[in-house]
């Protein structure tokens, strides 16, 4: 029977609602309807597997974040009273700004989000709703804005756990003994490498430690000392995995072939026992599962919501290989060796032989966990640096993500505001999209999986500094390839002025525009900013011979004097930065961001708050997700798999919340 596809009947619109500081998008899954009918079923219930990890994110973020969002949830379906009210208004945007960060605290900023109504009216919403009367912990968490104020805190002099929200650590444990813990285990596995329950990695050397902490949450015993609590079927989030490993099975009869299999197989082991040895082993198999049209990942994957940078968020999400968009990452990669072999950084900190260096171009089916509904637009997994420099790394560009921000931001007027002449405009009209989808394939595909480590130096050494590091790493690597002559002769760039786009953009965003996500007195803690501030802010004060901030007729903008010399800056800065990552130099790391990457120009802060306001625009975006539609016919056979884009937010969150949760139902 030939696929139904439903999907052009719709009217759609990439932009839809704003609320805050957000703006959700839709994206569109093209070409899902030209898979066959087993690779849509593949996707599907890896889909299914993505969505049930949800809940795990949110405990993840905070421990109180699962019981407020019950509790705002059943106010919102159940409330009796006035709801065309200014307060009730306000409870709505406040509920959806929960929704939106996967918790109480803003998704970008780790600031605890303050309400626009009172705790008065809290108590009239529910008595209006019929429900039972909540904690006093939980309204203190909503109305006190000291009690859990911050979900990650960076600041230096802190002690970092006491001082952040998340729930990766039991309250009341310290920075000093957490640190000390995984120190000591560190350690251990050095005088004893573990040995692994797998043939394919028999026996672990001392230099190839698992990612330690990982999976797990560490909590204080009965005896004091402490100890972990591993996210496995066994232990911890163990019904919300077990519906995990439900749909994983389910995908099994429909992988694309063997090795493909094998990755869902010993993910679905890892879920059963929580071994780390048996992570690394999957995530070996997933990078070198390259031939499959499907791919996925799902599982604890990145740090950056731990201060610490040991623990990994949940996130999963599905995808499909966009052949055509591939060409140009596929040309990338095969040149690997060569990128590595003419990087501007000492030889001593270059891989000898690139391998399994794969990337590709994909269209996003599901975004799941801390993927959503904020999402990266490229990734290079897996993390493990010793898998990286043995076995290579996988990298995906997921291009109908970037055409959905491309589509929104289209006439918008924010570079006719900040850029400084029409000459740069015409250049970054030109040149911008396809520099961006390029700068984001250099940066994951090659950025990432570049350099190495001298020998025993431990992966953690830079500690809270390790993941503004690593980003600049890449993005530098990236910014220093745009311009070279290579890209021109591969096809990849269209003449030797396009990168001057991207150069523009890249400073203009880390000295004046990315500013528009900060609030006022804050200063800068997520690591992407910090990164991009930090390169900004180093190139204007290290080399103004090659680009400066000018004020003209009031307004501040970004003049780049020399596009050759700009270039040598983000070289020099590149061999540096891998000199720190490769020697563990965690003195460097931390005065290059402390000094570079943190702190805001208050003065200069307003005046882009002030413009941007002008314009309208939301500084953050995110998305919702398709809704697939399973077409049977009368004897229960499956005929499509259909993609609807017909779901508001508020009716996406709330389905996620009944179908993808194990909580009990309220009332």
């Amino acid at each position: 029977m030939k696929d139904i596809d439903l999907s052009h009947t719709q009217t759609f619109q990439y932009s839809e609602e704003r609320f805050a500081d957000l703006q959700l998008l839709r994206y569109r899954v093209d070409g899902f309807e030209t898979l066959s009918l087993r690779q849509k079923e593949l996707v599907f219930h890896l889909a299914e597997a993505a969505l049930w990890g949800r809940d795990i994110l949110w405990d993840q973020n905070g421990r109180c974040n699962l019981a407020l969002r019950q509790l705002l949830e059943g106010i919102y379906m159940y409330f009796q009273g006035p709801r065309d009210t200014q307060e009730f208004r306000a409870f709505e945007v406040y509920l959806k700004r929960i929704w939106f960060s996967n918790g109480i605290h803003h998704h970008y900023g780790c600031d605890k989000f303050q309400p626009g109504f009172s705790r008065e009216y809290m108590e009239t919403l529910i008595a209006g709703s019929g429900l039972p009367q909540p904690t006093e912990e939980l309204l203190d968490l909503i109305f006190c804005p000291d009690v859990m104020p911050k979900r990650v805190n960076q600041r230096k002099g802190d002690d970092l756990l006491l001082t952040s929200s998340c729930n990766y650590y039991q309250e009341g444990i310290t920075q000093a003994e957490a640190e000390a813990f995984y120190q000591r285990v560190k350690e251990d596995f050095m005088q004893h490498p573990a040995a692994c329950p797998h043939d394919a990695l028999p026996q672990r050397t001392a230099d190839q430690p698992p990612m330690f902490g990982l999976n797990s949450q560490l909590v204080r015993g009965e005896d004091g000392t402490l100890q972990e609590r591993v996210w496995c079927i066994n232990g911890m989030y163990g019904d919300t995995l077990a519906h995990v490993v439900e749909h994983l099975e389910a995908a099994l009869p429909f992988a694309e072939n063997s090795k493909q299999e094998e990755v869902i197989r010993t993910l679905i082991d890892f879920y059963r026992t929580g071994n780390l040895c048996t992570f690394d082993l999957y995530s070996i198999l997933w990078l070198q599962d390259t031939e499959g049209l499907v791919d996925f990942t799902n599982g604890f994957t990145e740090v950056y919501g731990d201060p610490l940078e040991l623990k990994a968020s949940w996130e999963g999400y599905v995808n499909f290989t966009d052949l055509e968009a591939t060409h140009r990452t596929e040309t990338m990669s095969r040149e690997a060796q060569w990128f590595e072999d003419h990087s501007p950084v000492d030889a001593r900190f270059k891989k000898e032989e690139c391998h399994g260096v794969s990337a590709k171009v994909i269209k996003a089916a599901i975004l799941g966990g801390d993927l959503y509904p904020s999402s990266a637009i490229g990734i290079n997994l897996p993390n493990s640096q010793w898998i990286r420099e043995q076995y290579g790394s996988k990298s995906v560009t997921i291009g109908n993500l970037t055409q959905a921000y491309n589509e929104a931001a289209r006439g918008n007027g924010f570079h006719q505001e900040f850029v400084i002449d029409k000459d740069t405009l015409q250049l970054i009209d030109r040149y911008g999209n396809v520099c961006d989808d390029l700068h984001t394939d250099l940066h994951e595909c090659l950025g990432h999986g570049s350099g190495r480590l001298l020998p025993g130096v431990d992966a953690d050494a830079l500690r809270a500094y390790g993941s503004t590091i690593e980003e600049a790493r890449a993005d530098l690597f990236a910014l220093y390839y745009l311009a070279d002559a290579k890209l021109v002769e591969l096809g990849l760039t269209p003449d030797s002025e396009a990168y001057k786009a991207a150069y523009y953009t890249y400073l203009m965003n880390g000295c004046l525009t990315q500013l528009v996500r900060i609030e006022p007195g804050k200063q800068i803690e997520e690591a992407h900013m910090r990164n991009r501030s930090l390169i900004a802010h180093w190139v204007l004060q290290q080399h103004p011979e090659a680009a400066a901030l000018v004020c003209r007729d009031g307004k501040h903008f970004l003049l780049v004097r020399d596009y050759a010399l700009l270039r040598h800056a983000f070289a020099s800065l590149l061999a540096e930065i891998q000199r720190i990552k490769s020697e563990g130099d965690f003195e460097a790391a931390r005065t290059l961001v402390e000094t570079y990457g943190i702190q805001v120009d208050s003065v200069l802060h307003q005046e882009v708050l002030s413009r941007y306001s002008t314009l309208h625009l939301a500084p953050y975006k995110g998305f919702i997700n398709p809704r697939y539609e399973v077409l049977r016919d009368a004897s229960g056979q499956l005929l499509d798999i259909v993609p609807h884009y017909d779901e508001s937010f508020s009716a996406q969150m709330l389905r996620y919340s009944r179908d993808y949760s194990t909580l009990p139902p309220l009332r």
